[in-house]
């Protein structure tokens, strides 16, 4: 498959682990060539896939694709897997460019980094624009009108296009099963009260208590607005405690000045890589662009990736294991970056608001254990402790991330070795 020659190069990153990946970029294609994206002459489109063979136990083979028809409609794939970055790393290591501790803050293990390795490849095939997209999320949107769920194509690749060539960042909205939190029937175990604490504790400045209560009470789902792209053109994200927010998919970065961009980051074994890339940003133009993803957080949705579109979509109840593990891991991701996001934005008062962190999770966590019959969550007064005791270490990682960043851009905007290239 060579490349064509084009005015504009689109990159699209995925940071993938589920098995389903194929089928995913089957729909996504189909959704691009209905958009006009894939059969326009002046743009050539490239898929940057990162893929974690451990995530959920998958193979080569699920990300390897071989269907002529979705290989006839783009222009390049890159894979990369850790031979190429392996391969990457020593070229860089042996060129000294950067060492090989510094070259690990860049392209070691975790989320983060591979988002990075998409990021930094697609800047150094010389991609114009690089729009991330998860793979749990599918570019439909799910609108509710009276008690009737009506389903609308986004055309979301375009949208980001259009408006990266006047922005630095673009990100869209999502809708469907945006939080992992379930459905929670309040009792004498476990108040509404008391829940409030558990997510305010745990949560980031953007999660406010009245919007998990909105997708609490309507089961989990979030409905797109059909009036978006009429009343919500697209508006410049303002800076709020020192953040612009951003979602970590249904993200463009405008790479044709390297010089503006920063790395992703988070605490090792954390999330939190888009709300720290937020704290960075403050001064980029960052614009929340009108078109929805819709996020199957849960996985309960697959059957959209073969056109079938659901009549009803199932309220998500703290009643299963599978989803009460989902929610549990999702409550230590965030636990795990909450000590660094206040050292980030309230440094003056850091030890201040850790401890009403630390006394809000002492009085609800356990709750919540009685809540769910599950013991496991106590582990998240561990991490939250473990993640304080280390904060000092994550932020010099975290800035010195930066810094070894500065370096990689700096050898790309000068190299002119054509091997390098």
């Amino acid at each position: 498959m060579e490349s064509r020659e084009k005015k504009i190069n689109i990159g699209v990153g995925f940071v993938t682990g589920r098995k389903h990946f194929k089928n995913l970029i089957k729909m996504y294609v189909n959704n691009w060539k209905e958009s006009g994206l894939i059969h326009n002459p002046n743009i050539a489109i490239h898929l940057f896939i990162a893929y974690d063979l451990s995530y959920t136990n998958t193979a080569i083979d699920d990300y390897t694709i071989t269907d002529l028809q979705i290989l006839k409609m783009l222009d390049y794939i890159y894979y990369l897997d850790e031979d190429t970055v392996s391969n990457e790393i020593k070229m860089l290591v042996e060129k000294d460019i950067i060492t090989l501790d510094e070259a690990k803050l860049i392209f070691g293990r975790g989320y983060a980094m591979k988002r990075n390795a998409v990021l930094y490849f697609a800047i150094k095939r010389k991609i114009d624009y690089l729009v991330f997209f998860d793979d749990d999320e599918y570019p439909v949107a799910n609108i509710k009108i009276n008690n009737t769920i009506l389903w609308k194509g986004e055309n979301v690749l375009l949208t980001h296009i259009k408006n990266l060539m006047y922005a630095d960042i673009t990100h869209g909205y999502h809708c469907g099963y945006i939080s992992p939190i379930p459905q929670i029937k309040f009792n004498s175990e476990l108040s509404e009260k008391n829940f409030r604490v558990f997510v305010e504790a745990v949560s980031n400045d953007i999660i406010n208590w009245q919007s998990v209560k909105t997708k609490m009470d309507s089961g989990g789902i979030t409905y797109a607005n059909v009036n978006i792209d009429i009343n919500n053109r697209t508006v410049k994200v303002k800076e709020n405690n020192g953040m612009k927010f951003i979602s970590g998919s249904n993200l463009g970065f405008n790479l044709k000045q390297i010089d503006r961009i920063f790395p992703f980051y988070n605490p090792p074994g954390a999330r939190g890589e888009d709300t720290f890339l937020s704290t960075c940003i403050c001064n980029r133009v960052v614009k929340k662009i009108p078109c929805y993803m819709f996020h199957d957080s849960f996985l309960s949705c697959e059957q959209l990736l073969f056109g079938s579109l659901p009549s009803n979509l199932k309220i998500m109840q703290a009643n299963s294991e599978d989803i009460t593990q989902r929610f549990l891991n999702a409550s230590i991701g965030w636990i795990r970056y909450k000590p660094l996001l206040l050292y980030v934005t309230q440094n003056k008062n850091y030890k201040n608001e850790i401890n009403i962190v630390e006394k809000k999770l002492e009085k609800v966590v356990p709750c919540i254990c009685n809540y769910f019959n599950e013991e496991k969550f106590r582990i998240i007064l561990d991490e939250f402790d473990y993640f304080h005791l280390h904060v000092k270490k994550h932020y010099k990682d975290f800035k010195q991330t930066q810094i070894v960043w500065s370096k990689l851009m700096d050898r790309l905007k000068k190299n002119d070795d054509k091997n390098y290239r």
